[in-house]
C-alpha cells in the first residue's frame, strides 16, 4: 500500500467514526426530547383525568371461555384516591357438589391471588409513571426507533419495573399523542411471563387514556380485557 492510499483510508477512517459518533448523539437527544415531551403529555392527561369519571369494563377468560365481566363506575375522590364502584356483573355458576366443587373452590381461590398480582403488576405500567420514566433515561435503557412508516416514532424503556422487563411508548409525530403501549414483564421470576398490550384514545379535550388493555399470562392460559367507555365530566 503506497504512502497516498494510507493516508486517503486514515482520512475516510476518521470520517467514519465522526459520522457514528454524531449519529449517536443526535439518537440521544431525540431520546431526551421525546421523553420530555412524554412526560408532559402523561402528568396533563392525568391531571385532566381527575374531572372525569368513566366506565371500566372488565372480562377475564381462561382457556379462551370468558369466566367473569365486571363493570366498574370509575372517577378520582377529593383525595385524588381514584374510586371504582362495581355497576354489574355477570352471575357466577353455582360450584359443583362434593370434592369436585372443594377442587373447583381451590383453583378459583389460586386464580384470584394470581389476578390480584396481576392487576397489581398492571398498575404499575398503566399509565406509565414519569419519574420511572426518567429514571429509564437517566440510566441510559431508552431507545427510539421510526414506526408505522415514519408516522409514528416508538420509545423502548428498559428495565423499567423489574430487570429484564421492557415497556414501549407508541408516540403520533403529529400531535404528540400516545397510541398505544406495550410491556414484555412477569411476576415472581422470568418464566412466569406476563405481557400487556394496551390501546391508548384521545378525549375531545386532547385527554389520553387507555381505552383498552389486554394482558395475557401464558402459563395460565389466562386473558384479561379491561375496556374504559362512556367518559364524562364530572359537576363537583
Amino acid at each position: 500500500m503506497n504512502m497516498q492510499r494510507l493516508i486517503n483510508l486514515s482520512i475516510l477512517l476518521v470520517l467514519l467514526c465522526a459520522a457514528v459518533g454524531g449519529t449517536a448523539q443526535a439518537q440521544q437527544q431525540g431520546a431526551a426530547e421525546r421523553v420530555d415531551a412524554l412526560k408532559a403529555n402523561l402528568a396533563a392527561s392525568q391531571a385532566s383525568l381527575r374531572h372525569y369519571q368513566w366506565i371500566e369494563t372488565t372480562n377475564v377468560s381462561l382457556n379462551g371461555q370468558v369466566k367473569s365481566s365486571v363493570q366498574k363506575r370509575c372517577y378520582y375522590g377529593v383525595d385524588g384516591v381514584l374510586q371504582k364502584v362495581e355497576v354489574s356483573a355477570a352471575p357466577q355458576a353455582a360450584p359443583p357438589p362434593g370434592l369436585r366443587g372443594r377442587i373447583a373452590a381451590n383453583k378459583k381461590e389460586e386464580l384470584t391471588t394470581y389476578m390480584q398480582s396481576a392487576g397489581a403488576l398492571l398498575k404499575s405500567y398503566v399509565p406509565p409513571d414519569p419519574a420511572k420514566i426518567q429514571a429509564v433515561k437517566d440510566a441510559g435503557d431508552v431507545s427510539v426507533q421510526l414506526a408505522n412508516s415514519g408516522a409514528e416514532v416508538k420509545l423502548a424503556f428498559a428495565n423499567y419495573e423489574k430487570p429484564g422487563d421492557s415497556l414501549s411508548v407508541s408516540i403520533n409525530l403529529t400531535n404528540n399523542q400516545m397510541k398505544g403501549l406495550s410491556v414484555a414483564s412477569y411476576l415472581d421470576n422470568p418464566s412466569d411471563a406476563v405481557n400487556l398490550g394496551v390501546i391508548m384514545s384521545a378525549l375531545p379535550d386532547g385527554t389520553v387514556y387507555a381505552s383498552e388493555t389486554t394482558l395475557n399470562a401464558p402459563a395460565k392460559n389466562l386473558t384479561v380485557v379491561v375496556q374504559n367507555s362512556d367518559y364524562q365530566k364530572r359537576t363537583n
